[in-house]
C-alpha cells in the first residue's frame, strides 16, 4: 500500500515476514494499515499525504518503524521526521533495546521502544492510544 490517509498505522520494516505478520495482526482487529520496506520509501510517500503542518494533519496515525534497517535505521527516521516538524508518535521496535537505543528514542519524543518481536498487548496499546 503506498498511501498513507489519516486513520491509517504505518509500519516500516525491511523484513518482509515481519511486515507481514503485524500487518495482519492489526488488520484482523480493524486497523488499516500501510506497509513499507525501508524507511525511504516511507519518506518518499509523503508527498501524497498532504503538508504535515508541524503536527500529523494527512499523515497516518501512527508509526511503527524497525531500528535496524540498512541505510536508515529507525532512530535515523525519527530523527528526519521530527527535523522536518513532523510530530507523529512513533513506536520503535528492535532486537537489541540498549540503553543507548532507548536514551537516543526518548531524545527524539519516540513514545515506546519495544523488543523484537513486541508483544501483541504492548503493540495494541500502542496503536489504541492513536486510533
Amino acid at each position: 500500500m503506498n498511501s498513507n490517509p489519516p486513520g491509517v498505522v504505518a509500519i516500516v520494516d525491511d523484513d518482509p515476514a515481519v511486515l507481514d505478520s503485524l500487518k495482519f495482526l492489526l488488520e484482523v482487529v480493524g486497523y488499516r494499515v500501510a506497509t513499507h520496506a525501508s524507511a525511504e520509501a516511507f519518506l518518499d510517500g509523503r508527498a501524497s499525504w498532504g503538508h504535515a503542518d508541524g503536527g500529523r494533519a494527512g499523515w497516518p496515525a501512527c508509526l511503527i518503524a524497525d531500528h535496524y534497517m540498512p541505510r536508515m535505521t529507525g532512530l535515523d527516521l525519527a530523527e528526519r521526521l521530527r527535523d522536518d516538524g513532523v510530530d507523529i508518535p512513533i513506536l520503535l521496535i528492535t532486537g537489541s533495546p540498549s540503553p543507548a537505543i532507548v536514551s537516543r528514542a526518548a531524545q527524539l519524543g519516540v513514545v515506546r521502544v519495544l523488543e523484537k518481536p513486541p508483544e501483541e498487548y504492548d503493540l495494541l496499546s500502542f496503536v489504541n492510544s492513536y486510533l
